[in-house]
């Protein structure tokens, strides 16, 4: 049986793999060591020192060589994830946050640890149609481990969110297995705080004169999109008074914008809702009540732009322009040759809150730039999620010190781990290494010196 592991702790943020991993060697009975941890936000390191006894953070990873490691048996990396996300812009391994997986390579290839575990976005795996996770499971595999992973979503294992990751795992010995979970559910009810200052503004005040707080459950409050699950700033009246016709228009509006037709008739790339002149518009929006009078039409358009709710622009196309690095880059400009057209006001960040949760649902995957408009129902009234409330949504633990601003703390949470989850892939792991050492104790006659510290210290006398 392994009774001491010796591991390092790779864009370690406020620790979240770290808290998993150590959970599963203490269930395990294994002493577990981190002798080395890496970060470059000062934000995440104060936070991590204060949870872990002061430990020493290293900073930029890129600037550390190899031998500045101490020996170790097991590598935890969450490597930077927004080049993959869905929600950052997918460049992969052509941006300079996906090449940081080289800096793990490195240390792999250099300091041959007994293996490793990796966390990234699911969509790793999908990007630029599985070249991105060719590359890494190559790489991977020239040094000489057993790769495997699983996609595992969060809400699958005891916590209140949809936060769906892939976790990559490797051994000298052989492959872990990954398959077969244990599931369990939550739901929000079990980690919302009761009894806390709710919110009396303007917006809120708003939201409650028109709906019900059942009827707010799970509603999301942007401009983006439409559906029956999802409240505009018109709905509100927000940005002023508008009558009926006017909201009609908006929702119509709102839809037929992304239909991938206006690009084609335009001649540019299609985007996610690009303006429409007024005779696109009469192509689909014919209500009786002004027939054929553009004008009434024009009136209503030009009232809804003075007051913000539209904007009256020219369509943009996607062109490679050069970057201040000098490199080539892809971007969105007007094209002043083509006709001004009435464009919907976006921009989710606008409202003081994007999404009231349901509590008897889960949350959706939580990111930085979200999680400090997420509203919630407490009483009668509502408030925002507390950072109590967001350590709960990933299996921090109570006794877990996260003293920033709200604005700080969400924005570190939002690049944190589902600790549970880690804790049952890193069992996995831990499973396999005891499981190996064991079957080379049995048949290479592994000896362990009185004093031996890890994993590293066994000497096979013959070769498997």
């Amino acid at each position: 049986m392994v009774k001491q592991i010796r591991f390092i702790d790779l864009f370690c943020g406020i620790g979240g793999l770290r808290l998993g991993f150590e959970d599963a060697c203490r269930d395990l009975k294994i002493n577990s060591i981190c002798v080395f941890s890496s970060e470059i936000k000062s934000a995440a390191i104060k936070v991590y020192q204060k949870n872990f006894n002061g430990d020493q953070v290293d900073g930029d990873i890129t600037k550390i060589d190899s031998q500045q490691i101490p020996s170790f048996d097991i590598l935890l990396a969450g490597f930077p994830c927004q080049s993959f996300s869905s929600a950052g812009n997918r460049n992969g391994l052509s941006d300079e946050r996906g090449v940081l997986f080289y800096e793990i390579e490195r240390i792999l290839r250099d300091k041959k640890p007994q293996g490793f575990l990796l966390e990234n976005v699911a969509n790793l795996i999908k990007h630029e149609n599985g070249k991105t996770w060719k590359i890494i499971e190559d790489k991977l595999l020239n040094l000489g481990y057993k790769v495997n992973y699983t996609v595992l979503n969060s809400k699958d294992h005891g916590l209140p969110q949809s936060r769906e990751r892939i976790y990559i795992v490797g051994t000298l010995q052989q492959k872990v297995n990954l398959e077969n979970f244990s599931e369990e559910t939550s739901c929000l009810e079990d980690i919302l705080e009761q009894g806390k200052k709710t919110l009396d503004t303007i917006f809120v005040r708003k939201l409650l004169k028109k709906y019900s707080l059942t009827e707010l459950y799970g509603k999301a409050i942007k401009d983006k999109r439409g559906g029956d699950n999802n409240i505009h700033s018109w709905d509100l009246e927000l940005k002023g008074q508008i009558n009926q016709e006017q909201k009609e228009l908006l929702n119509e509006l709102l839809k037929a914008r992304r239909n991938n037709k206006w690009a084609e008739i335009k001649g540019i790339k299609w985007m996610d809702g690009m303006p429409l002149t007024i005779e696109e518009i009469t192509s689909f929006y014919k209500p009786i009540f002004f027939a054929n009078n553009l004008q009434y039409l024009k009136d209503l358009l030009d009232d809804l732009v003075e007051k913000k709710y539209l904007s009256f622009e020219h369509p943009k196309d996607e062109v490679e322009v050069i970057n201040k690095l000098g490199k080539l880059v892809k971007k969105r400009l007007p094209r002043e040759d083509l006709p001004k057209g009435y464009n919907i006001v976006t921009g989710k960040l606008s409202f003081e809150i994007n999404k009231i949760l349901d509590p008897q649902a889960i949350a959706p995957t939580l990111v930085a730039t979200d999680m400090e408009r997420i509203g919630v129902i407490d009483g009668q009234g509502i408030r925002k999620l507390t950072t109590r409330e967001g350590l709960r949504m990933f299996g921090f633990p109570e006794s877990f010190v996260l003293d920033l601003s709200v604005k700080q703390a969400f924005d570190l949470l939002g690049n944190t781990v589902p600790i549970p989850v880690v804790k049952k892939v890193a069992t996995r792991l831990l499973n396999c290494l005891n499981e190996a050492q064991s079957d080379f104790a049995f048949n290479c006659n592994y000896s362990l010196s009185a004093d031996a510290e890890s994993i590293d210290s066994f000497s096979p006398v013959c070769s498997k």
